[in-house]
């Protein structure tokens, strides 16, 4: 990536924030009227008057309305709540009916539970101080792109936030990106939790993050996790070896008896809600694996699952009714996923 800092290119750089909505050319910090404009009624227009956008209950704003072609490159946001998961995102490609991305916005970036911070530093995601969220997943689109908050909450927020974006013309082979959200919660007993599913097309899977909540003593994460590609049936083509090893730690996340945090380029485990024992229930984990440099390919379609496993007497597993939940990130030739509807505010809320 650096390399290609040397190279020229016909792209135009622009971004879409409160301050300029449309992205067009010089247009940026225009505002005489804004949520700011007391804060700035001593030094006038082009200091600030409308840096976030008022989202209010049962309201959904739109972000970012643009035409043409090119790539989402990185989006910002942060907001002046702790909705948390009641504030959903939905971001539409070349005017397609359907969402190609729709789930909670702590839950895209990796991020389920807003009531405590931890630092979260990889490629793909990263949750900044206090509560500042990044993507980096490319976005293509041919000819234009919607971003959308909901406000499932009982009172107003503030939204900031900046879409950065590259005008250019894209190849045609250009994916693009989905990601899901699921929450299964109890687990039913025996059946394994699914990520993924109905996904048709050519494409790619690049991520996954869980937010694992435990509810019962001891070790939960012996469950394997199984891609079906292109019509496999009972049994997967790739099949995992347990939760922590598809997370790409090992042993339990076990140093000397304690949970050990970790958050790297392309995996971790960065967030445990607290109790002083380790291996007590209740307690919910933070997880997520970015495929970038070993993307799962598919040429008709995919299907993805993880067992819920711990351990019982006599050395035996355990399958578990565990509380989870998940954002799955692919890319896609297709538009044309439908996906399952969301849960209510109840079966959103984590307790």
């Amino acid at each position: 990536m650096l390399g290609e800092l040397t190279l020229k290119r016909d792209i135009r750089s622009f971004s879409v924030s409160p301050e300029n909505m449309t992205g067009e050319k010089g247009k940026g910090g225009m505002a005489v009227e804004g949520s700011a404009k007391d804060a700035a009624r001593d030094l006038g227009r082009g200091w600030k008057v409308n840096p976030f956008l008022v989202v209010q209950p049962g309201e959904t704003v739109i972000l970012a309305d643009i035409k043409g072609q090119g790539a989402v490159k990185h989006f910002w946001i942060t907001d002046s709540s702790e909705a948390g998961r009641l504030l959903i995102l939905r971001i539409y490609f070349d005017g397609h009916k359907n969402p190609a991305v729709e789930a909670p916005l702590s839950d895209f970036f990796a991020n389920a539970d807003y009531r405590e911070y931890r630092q979260l530093s990889s490629l793909a995601m990263c949750v900044n101080p206090g509560k500042g969220l990044n993507c980096y997943f490319e976005m293509p689109y041919f000819t234009g792109f919607r971003f959308e908050i909901e406000n499932r909450g009982a009172r107003g927020c503030g939204i900031y936030y900046q879409i950065d974006c590259e005008e250019k013309e894209i190849s045609k082979d250009s994916l693009y990106f989905h990601a899901q959200f699921r929450r299964t919660n109890p687990l039913p007993y025996k059946e394994p939790y699914t990520i993924l599913d109905h996904v048709k097309g050519c494409g790619k899977y690049v991520g996954t993050y869980m937010n694992w909540g435990v509810k019962s003593n001891g070790w939960w994460g012996e469950g394997e996790i199984k891609f079906y590609i292109d019509g496999d049936k009972e049994f997967p083509t790739i099949c995992g070896t347990g939760t922590e090893d598809y997370f790409c730690g090992a042993y339990n996340f076990d140093v000397g008896g304690k949970y050990v945090e970790f958050t790297t380029p392309y995996a971790g485990m960065y967030k445990i809600s607290h109790t002083d024992e380790t291996y007590r229930a209740q307690r919910y984990f933070n997880l997520y694996r970015w495929h970038v440099t070993d993307p799962v390919y598919f040429k008709e379609d995919l299907r993805v699952t993880i067992q819920a496993l711990g351990w019982r007497s006599e050395g035996r597993y355990l399958p578990l009714q565990d509380d989870i939940s998940s954002v799955a990130y692919w890319y896609s030739d297709t538009l044309e996923d439908v996906y399952p509807p969301l849960p209510d505010n109840d079966g959103l809320e984590i307790v």
